[in-house]
Order: structure tokens, then C-alpha cells, then sequence
């Protein structure tokens, strides 16, 4: 589990290097004198917000491991247009559309950042949680080993006494 949690927390750090090249991005599209028409089917903000973050997650999750989303045959883009019922022409158009007012394109990535943050501090505080959970419980197994050979040391002891007051029984009888 900590492995898993490592590599969320470093997929979260990687997507803040991804956020940057995006909003740069945003920039040249925005640069535009053109006016963008507002597309027929418009993904609400909100909901293009989430599927910025879910494609940064993913796309981080790639670069991380590629053979994870291979592993368990996701096509990030695939699985994103499937999860928020679009297609590739819908998002395209939506986030052309959001892209020529910078400014607001610039909240929806704080926004998006403020979630990556977050996520990131509650990853972090969970790993704590976790590697102290495995400390206590390395602890308690220690403890139990330790038992278990005073345990076992204590019946050997008993067994040798046993078996002397057996013999010096046995020594005695031969006597009388």
C-alpha cells in the first residue's frame, strides 16, 4: 500500500509540472484576436475542470508507469470521454472555448491546482498514518517474537526440571 501511495504523491508532483506547459498553452490559444463562438454542446466549467484534472492524473499516472494503465488496457482518453459521456470533438471545442478568455482558463488551473495540492497533503499525511501503523505493529511483532522465545526458553527449563526429578526419582528407587 505505501508503494501505491509513493507513487500517487510523486503522479501529484509530476501533474504540477504538466499544469505550467498547459497554461502556457492556454496563452498561445488565447492570444487570438478572433472572438470563439460558444460551441453547440459546451461542457459546463465545473465539469471541464474535472476532466483537466482527471487527464493531468492520468497522463502523470503514464509517465510515472506506463505499464499501469497497459496493465489494466485504459486509454486514458478513451476512459475520461466514457466517464463524463463527451467525445474528443466536444472537448476540443470546450476547451478551445475556455482557453480564449485566459483569465478565467487561468482559475479553472488554480482550481485544479488548489485539488492537486490538497490531494498531495492528504496522500502525504496518509503515508505518516501508514508508516506509523507498520512501526506499532513491527513493535507489537517484536514483542510477541520476544514472548514466544521467553515462552519457549521457560517450558524448555520446565522440561529439563521434569526430566531431572525424573532421573534423580529414578537414581533414588535404585538406591533403596
Amino acid at each position: 500500500m505505501l508503494e501505491s501511495d509513493y507513487y500517487l504523491t510523486d503522479n501529484i508532483m509530476k501533474m504540477k509540472k504538466i499544469l505550467p506547459f498547459l497554461v502556457v498553452l492556454s496563452i498561445f490559444v488565447s492570444c487570438k484576436k478572433d472572438i470563439i463562438k460558444t460551441p453547440n454542446h459546451l461542457i459546463e466549467k465545473e465539469k471541464m475542470v474535472n476532466i483537466m484534472y482527471d487527464l493531468s492524473l492520468l497522463e502523470a499516472i503514464k509517465v510515472q508507469n506506463p505499464s499501469s494503465l497497459d496493465t489494466f488496457n485504459i486509454n486514458p482518453n478513451d476512459y475520461i470521454f466514457k466517464k463524463y459521456k463527451i467525445d474528443s470533438v466536444q472537448f476540443a471545442q470546450s476547451n478551445i472555448y475556455y482557453a480564449a478568455d485566459y483569465k478565467e482558463y487561468e482559475k479553472m488551473f488554480k482550481k485544479i491546482k488548489a485539488r492537486l495540492d490538497n490531494n498531495k497533503s492528504l496522500v502525504e499525511s496518509l503515508i505518516k498514518a501508514q508508516k506509523k501503523k507498520d512501526i506499532l505493529l513491527k513493535k507489537e511483532k517484536q514483542k510477541l517474537k520476544i514472548k514466544r522465545e521467553a515462552d519457549s526458553i521457560k517450558k524448555v527449563k520446565k522440561e529439563l526440571k521434569i526430566a531431572k526429578d525424573a532421573d534423580s526419582i529414578k537414581k533414588s528407587k535404585r538406591k533403596i
